[in-house]
């Protein structure tokens, strides 16, 4: 297996030019009560920058698809778009350079960036660029004076809340066109992400497996307790 194959998707809007944040207020067609609960109140007066993180496969995206319907604002994952322009553009493995890692901090500023302007209260951001520095090191590039520095960026100015939240595995990782990739072989990264946040000092907040509206429940219910404490 090409081991950045677990980073391709077969997602169409994950193009450099889709649409990268999800408007705060926007709803469902299916919203039902029960985001009526899990919709950001909007009384907090600090931003709150969260990152989902966790082993391709284990529905991250999905959750934070869910959490932009309930008006929360997102920002979608970097590398993905990055490997999907690429492809685009006739490269059918670009994270074969180093190179590959640059463009990802690249984005990944450029979206956090772009993202303040809004100032809701609460972010949340699909991955950041210590999971670039998990990225990395998988695939065995050397990690860039790029990715250092905007660690030390993020570190330095606290960009992102320090509690992130870790999206475990399903207990299986269903094998698509894009996404070929082991179960054995996605808990290899999510255990070398787990590592290397926790070498950064974050606090990893778990989101266990289960139906998508109990996990949004749980991370809902964990920014509530963090606003209060």
């Amino acid at each position: 297996m090409n081991a950045l194959a677990i980073w391709t998707v077969d997602h169409a809007d994950d193009r450099l030019d889709a649409p990268r944040s999800r408007p705060r207020n926007s709803r469902h067609p299916l919203s039902n009560d029960h985001d009526a609960a899990t919709r950001p109140k909007g009384d907090q007066t600090a931003m709150k920058r969260y990152i989902l993180t966790g082993t391709p496969g284990s529905g991250k995206t999905t959750i934070l698809r869910r959490l932009a319907t309930l008006g929360y604002a997102t920002v979608e994952e970097a590398a993905t778009a990055i490997i999907a322009d690429e492809q685009a553009s006739g490269d059918a493995e670009p994270w074969t350079r180093p190179a590959f890692i640059d463009k990802i901090v690249a984005l990944q500023r450029q979206r956090q960036m772009a993202s303040s302007t809004t100032a809701p209260s609460v972010q949340f951001f699909d991955r950041s660029p210590v999971c670039t520095h998990a990225l990395s090191t998988y695939v065995g590039h050397p990690i860039p004076p790029t990715l250092s520095a905007e660690i030390e960026r993020i570190t330095q100015e606290q960009v992102y809340d320090r509690h992130v939240f870790f999206i475990r595995n399903l207990g299986f990782c269903e094998p698509s066109n894009a996404r070929q990739i082991s179960f054995e072989d996605s808990l290899t990264f999510e255990h070398l992400h787990e590592q290397t946040y926790q070498s950064f000092g974050y606090n990893l907040i778990d989101i266990p497996a289960g139906p998508l509206p109990e996990r949004i429940t749980t991370i809902c219910a964990a920014i509530s307790r963090l606003a209060n404490s």
